[in-house]
């Protein structure tokens, strides 16, 4: 087995088991701890410029992904005209600015803010380099090796849906430049990291809500004091 047998064909398999045993683990013996523990209140203005840059764009890529993975011969039928490929690419590479816009904030964020930065873990750090090494990656493929969404489509996309029938052909692999082999390892190194961090909150869904019985909610504070009758002939002297 080669290097690249092991890194692209072992790898992703290893990642994804990991991510899948120590999420259910930390569910199920730590529930309390599957939350996103938002730093909201402690500072929101440069969160909102941040976040709605980064979830938007890097959310829009990934649902570009994933559709080249489904149907790549609706990305080479559209990218059959010079204008339309033109289109796409600079509209993915847009995206991809936007979130690095997101994420340089967030990261600028955690790091110059006192109470945030009180409460970041070492792990919150790891994460957002490794996403802002993804996407710094994915600007530099998209500047330097142009129209990945047409050669992508016969190399990456292959590549991926050997991996998804356990047939791994690392053969599609092998040949690329060294960017877009680092692309494709800080995404696994993404999903070993997930289930450690604070974004696994995102895949759970408050399904307990729809069935649990109501709660009876009992305001706890003293009752209020019987009124004065002194005080009730004041306020007939004032009427």
């Amino acid at each position: 087995m080669t290097t690249n047998d092991l890194l692209f064909g072992g790898i992703p398999y290893a990642v994804v088991l990991l991510a899948i045993v120590v999420t259910i683990a930390r569910w199920r013996l730590h529930p309390f701890s599957v939350s996103s523990l938002s730093s909201q209140l402690l500072e929101s203005r440069r969160l909102f410029w941040g976040s709605v840059p980064f979830h938007w764009g890097i959310s829009l890529i990934l649902v570009g992904h994933f559709v080249a993975l489904l149907v790549p011969r609706a990305f080479q039928l559209w990218n059959g005209s010079s204008l339309r490929l033109a289109l796409l690419e600079i509209t993915g590479l847009a995206l991809a600015l936007w979130a690095a816009l997101g994420i340089t904030v967030l990261i600028v964020r955690r790091l110059s803010t006192p109470r945030i930065r009180a409460v970041t873990t070492p792990m919150d750090l790891v994460v957002l380099g490794v996403i802002a090494l993804q996407i710094a990656s994915g600007i530099w493929v998209a500047i330097a090796l142009r129209f990945g969404s047409s050669w992508g489509t016969s190399v990456l996309v292959p590549y991926i849906r050997s991996l998804i029938v356990l047939h791994p052909d690392t053969s599609y692999v092998e040949p690329l430049p060294v960017i877009i082999k680092v692309h494709v390892l800080a995404f696994y190194t993404f999903v070993a990291l997930f289930p450690f961090t604070r974004l696994v909150h995102i895949i759970t869904l408050p399904l307990g809500y729809l069935t649990r019985p109501w709660q009876r909610v009992v305001r706890n504070r003293p009752a209020p004091a019987a009124f004065h009758p002194a005080a009730e002939r004041t306020m007939e002297r004032v009427r």
